[in-house]
């Protein structure tokens, strides 16, 4: 059973996957069928319409775009944190953090958080 660091591992994995195929094979791996993704734009429910939603993100991006790490992870017994940077590599136009809630080794709600002191413009 995955522990919280490789479910964290996992959801970089997932977020930072361009190709749908391979995002949701990653999905399905750890992530429970009837997962919940919430964002401040959307909530959506089940690993398709998951990686259907991390597919807009990509798809409103630049090609050179890339999701990288932005601190280290936050571990607890049922949650678990990572910040993370999105834009070309080293030069993010925007941080965030995905929060998971997890049961049994499984990943069950994702919330992406974006800071809230985002100005810039990802076109």
């Amino acid at each position: 059973m995955p522990d919280a660091n490789e479910l964290l591992r996992i959801q970089h994995e997932v977020t930072s996957e361009r190709d749908p195929a391979r995002r949701l094979a990653a999905i399905e791996r750890a992530y429970v069928e009837d997962l919940a993704f919430l964002d401040s734009e959307a909530t959506v429910v089940g690993r398709q319409a998951f990686s259907d939603r991390v597919q807009t993100f990509f798809d409103d991006a630049r090609a050179d775009f890339v999701v990288e790490e932005d601190g280290p992870a936050y571990v607890g017994p049922d949650t678990a944190a990572q910040p993370w940077r999105f834009g070309p590599p080293g030069n993010p136009v925007i941080r965030g953090m995905d929060v998971l809630t997890m049961r049994g080794g499984r990943v069950t709600v994702v919330r992406g958080l974006v800071a809230s002191w985002l100005t810039k413009s990802i076109e």
